[in-house]
């Protein structure tokens, strides 16, 4: 997929982004950009443990640079968005929509009904593109992510129902 950058200009500004699925050779440079755009990012262990267990992880590549993945389990008829990153060179560029909308397309071919995910109280764009995308709050699960030191924040827990047909 080429895309435009926005704000840019001219075509010669388009980035071609190619859509992958995150294997274990890609965990190091994965793992890199997990500790560039968050604080507690996810470990090597998480990503390796995520992808023995045959969770969805799927991500967009601008050459051999990672735009943004994704990591999703399905249980049944739900799916469960476990992360979700954007570089922070992309961020504000609509890849994290365009990631979710991928994430919904693939969850509606898996026969998916429902799409969960859990998002930091405070990160008030994610819940704005979540709100956008038709996800509804429907929990808050108190002191689930570390946030400093000692220190805990809630999660916002939201659902969005899935048609039966992409």
């Amino acid at each position: 997929m080429t895309r435009k950058v926005p704000g840019q200009a001219n075509a010669a500004n388009s980035l071609d982004v190619q859509w992958t699925t995150l294997t274990a050779h890609d965990l190091e440079a994965v793992v890199a950009v997990e500790k560039q755009a968050y604080s507690h990012p996810w470990t090597l262990g998480h990503f390796t443990d995520a992808l023995k267990a045959g969770n969805v992880a799927q991500g967009l590549k601008a050459g051999d640079q990672w735009v943004g993945y994704y990591v999703a389990m399905q249980v049944l008829d739900e799916v469960h968005l476990l992360n979700i990153t954007v570089a922070p060179s992309f961020q504000r560029q609509g890849w994290a929509r365009c990631l979710m909308q991928s994430l919904s397309l693939w969850a509606q071919v898996h026969q998916a009904t429902t799409l969960w995910l859990e998002v930091r109280a405070s990160n008030d764009r994610a819940l704005k593109l979540y709100t956008g995308l038709g996800f509804e709050q429907v929990g808050l699960r108190k002191d689930y992510y570390p946030s400093g030191r000692n220190t805990r924040e809630a999660a916002v827990v939201m659902r969005m129902a899935l048609n039966s047909t992409p």
